[in-house]
């Protein structure tokens, strides 16, 4: 079994299409978001406060557990649907 942890940055129909396309996968056992562990800091004292929040898509979190052969062919897969839907991935670690 392979884990693929990543970062996807971009719109969340996009994020949801992605994951529903994992899902549906050969070798893939479970794909799921990672909750936000990031605590949002809006401090009303900011210099920033009440400005525009532009940055340009959300980051999510997705965990998938891969059966070993086959991990690279999930891996090329997810890069492909990403780019359809304009996500950006980041793979962080495999294990």
């Amino acid at each position: 079994m392979t884990m693929i942890r990543l970062r996807a940055t971009g719109p969340r129909t996009g994020f949801d299409a992605l994951l529903a396309d994992l899902h549906g996968m050969e070798g893939v056992e479970r794909a799921e978001e990672l909750a936000d562990l990031m605590p949002h800091m809006d401090d009303e004292d900011s210099s920033s406060a009440g400005l525009m929040d532009d940055r340009g898509g959300d980051v999510r979190a997705l965990e998938i557990e891969v059966l070993s052969p086959h991990a690279d062919r999930v891996r090329e897969a997810a890069a492909d649907i990403a780019g359809q839907y304009g996500l950006v991935l980041e793979f962080v670690d495999d294990f």
